[in-house]
């Protein structure tokens, strides 16, 4: 940086960051920072370290996948169940997505939430239980709605696979949750 008159001179960007050297009236990199809009700690933790990342055999009568995206922002989540015959209940998930931080955030959160529910249970949660979850802004909240649709969409599928066996029972989890 250059000094002019014992006072450093910054780039226009700089100085609009507040990134000045703490003299009188200039902010330090620590105001600087408090004014950055920055994700939520819970979105940092699942995007650097996401919960349940991979895939099942899609061929697998017990897994549900659903896939889904957003054109407008590109995002693509795909997110798959694996169901217990016996108790209805998701033993386990998990999630592929592309996409920002936060869809891959809502990812990971959604695949934490369904494990170890029953199926029409899981229908229930909202995007916007997610998107409070995970503190989203406003220009965020799509993330939370993929999520919630790729919840949807697995159950959808494995419900299918289900009926195409002939193994359906009464009402499926999903036609429960659309009389309700």
């Amino acid at each position: 940086m250059l000094r002019a008159g014992g006072r450093r001179l910054l780039a226009p960007g700089l100085r609009r960051l507040g990134l000045g050297t703490g003299a009188a009236g200039q902010a330090g990199p620590a105001a600087a920072a408090a004014r950055v809009r920055a994700y939520h700690e819970r979105v940092v933790d699942h995007y650097n370290n996401p919960r349940n990342v991979g895939s099942f055999d899609k061929e697998d009568p017990n897994v549900g996948t659903g896939l889904v995206g957003a054109p407008a922002c590109g995002d693509v989540m795909k997110m798959q169940i694996r169901v217990d015959e016996e108790s209805g209940k998701i033993v386990d998930a998990c999630f592929k997505t592309f996409g920002c931080g936060s869809a891959i955030a809502s990812s990971s959160v959604a695949t934490e939430w369904v494990k170890g529910k029953p199926m029409d249970e899981v229908l229930t949660i909202k995007n916007t239980e997610i998107a409070k979850h995970l503190s989203l802004p406003p220009v965020k909240l799509h993330c939370s709605m993929l999520a919630e649709d790729a919840i949807k969409a697995a159950v959808k599928d494995y419900e299918a696979k289900k009926a195409k066996l002939g193994q359906k029972g009464e009402d499926s989890p999903s036609e429960k949750a659309a009389e309700a």
